[in-house]
């Protein structure tokens, strides 16, 4: 399960037995999590997180999105 990043409470990380699904984030506080999709941004599922969270989480995914994908990319290509 590779971190791609830490930002503030959050981790944002996908799973490695996942590379059958689109390029997506997965982003964990506390006992909270959300799956974004990378390509178009989208949210996919939320355990726990408040509407507010999530906007605010989205456009940390936004800001990301470069590194998302390229540490996607890297870890895929190298199955």
């Amino acid at each position: 399960m590779p971190t791609v990043l830490r930002a503030g409470p959050y981790r944002f990380f996908f799973w490695s037995n996942e590379s059958n699904e689109g390029p997506h984030v997965h982003v964990e506080r506390d006992d909270q999590s959300a799956k974004f999709w990378l390509e178009p941004l989208n949210l996919a599922s939320n355990y726990g997180f408040p509407s507010h969270e999530l906007n605010k989480i989205k456009s940390m995914v936004a800001e990301n999105s470069a590194l998302c994908m390229e540490k996607w990319n890297e870890h895929f290509s190298r199955r």
